[in-house]
């Protein structure tokens, strides 16, 4: 009996849109079992292995690393034959989490996380053929640039788990004195019923994902954290004069979108707060995407504003209550939340005078806004009240030295200060 060819489609992936390729296991010419990963796909909060419905021979592939797929999207030919008449499960391999709650108690910080168009060449660093491993094994291996190969397997069918490259991690670690310096001592086991009662509650997905890249942003990027205050008084009389007018047009001006307005002008003034560090390469961008963290019930989000620079404050306005209730509602997309170049976390609605925001990597910097108060200033001799908003500006010391740093919290102050170079 001859040969047939057959189109290998993304399966139902639960719905999700525009999911990344991270992987691909698979080249022109290669023999393949049913169940065999062709493709690691990686979504908002999950990553998944896409098997081969049935065994063959790769005739063509149809994707390429960093391609954004949807089910029914092609993947290759497969020129099947009598060996691939037993079918696979027309589902992709069971999702594992994207982050984990914790990580072992002596694994290596995390690499900073690299941006999109880096991601196609560090996947190829780290392909592995047709060596069984997990989705999130594979997701470790690449972020560590390990070869997986290398580590030894104990699942079933020779398959790498997550646990054995962290196994692998944790003993090349013991074995160095600890990588990079950072070799720490294991936690405490407690069991804390023993002083009282207590409650187990299990994280939400989000702050599982948000903590994980917190801390290995905090461990793996020398943070230096300058604070300063803005005196916002002709803003704050500006918006106030405004706020019913915007109202009336469904649209609540928010003192956010004049920061957001203010940031872009100290981007344009200082380009290095609006670029990424790739290896030793600084990558500069020419655009302004601003991330906006929001609180939700389950966590923080940052979703991303785009092209700020180009938008006047009603249509900042309107964005930015949009995808607010996006973030709160659980509506917000995997493309809501990249691309960004540099982000604002505000909690002047709660309150503080300050705190030491963590950056977003890949980005070098974040804002940190707390709650505005009435200060009595002297001006021309007299004390005057004014309306003072505390900033928190932490950024990478690698990039941006402490000379750069205040500067460019000095001139963000004084683009709020006066309001025309915000509206002109």
């Amino acid at each position: 009996m001859g040969n047939n060819v057959e189109q290998v489609l993304v399966p139902d992936i639960g719905g999700a849109q525009n999911v990344d390729v991270i992987e691909i296991m698979v080249k022109p010419g290669d023999e393949v079992k049913a169940d065999d990963p062709l493709i690691t796909l990686e979504g908002e909060k999950a990553s998944m292995d896409v098997p081969a419905p049935r065994a063959g021979k790769v005739k063509e592939i149809q994707i390429k690393v960093g391609d954004k797929v949807s089910e029914g999207s092609k993947i290759l030919i497969l020129e099947v034959g009598e060996a691939g008449a037993q079918a696979a499960p027309k589902t992709p391999e069971k999702a594992e989490e994207k982050v984990e709650s914790s990580p072992p108690k002596s694994e290596a910080p995390k690499a900073p996380e690299k941006p999109a168009e880096e991601k196609a060449s560090s996947a190829s660093a780290t392909s592995t053929g047709h060596i069984h491993a997990g989705p999130g094994a594979r997701r470790i291996a690449r972020e560590l640039d390990l070869d997986l190969s290398q580590i030894p397997s104990s699942g079933e069918k020779g398959r790498v788990t997550k646990e054995d490259v962290q196994q692998y991690v944790k003993s090349r670690m013991q074995g160095s004195g600890g990588a990079a310096g950072f070799a720490f001592p294991p936690a405490p086991q407690i069991d804390f019923s023993k002083f009282g009662d207590i409650e187990r509650q299990k994280l939400s997905k989000i702050k599982k994902i948000s903590g994980a890249n917190l801390h290995r942003n905090w461990v793996s990027i020398p943070h230096v954290t300058q604070f300063g205050d803005a005196d916002i008084t002709e803003l704050e009389n500006f918006r106030q004069r405004e706020k019913k007018a915007m109202e009336s047009q469904g649209v609540r001006l928010t003192p956010l979108v004049f920061i957001m307005k203010a940031v872009v002008a100290a981007l344009r003034a200082f380009p290095h707060f609006n670029a990424s560090l790739v290896g030793d390469e600084l990558i500069l961008k020419k655009y302004f995407n601003l991330g906006v963290a929001v609180d939700t019930p389950n966590g923080l989000v940052v979703p991303v504003i785009r092209d700020v620079d180009k938008k006047g404050l009603v249509e900042l306005s309107r964005e930015l209550q949009e995808i607010s209730e996006k973030a709160r509602t659980k509506g917000l997309s995997i493309a809501d939340m990249q691309g960004g170049c540099f982000s604002i976390s505000s909690l002047g609605g709660i309150g503080g005078s300050g705190f030491t925001p963590i950056i977003n990597a890949p980005e070098v910097a974040i804002l940190g806004v707390s709650r505005t108060e009435v200060k009595a200033m002297f001006i021309n001799n007299e004390f005057r009240p004014r309306f003072m908003l505390p900033l928190s500006l932490s950024y990478d010391h690698r990039v941006i030295d402490g000379a750069e740093g205040a500067r460019f919290i000095v001139y963000l102050a004084q683009c709020l200060s006066d309001i025309r170079t915000l509206l002109l």
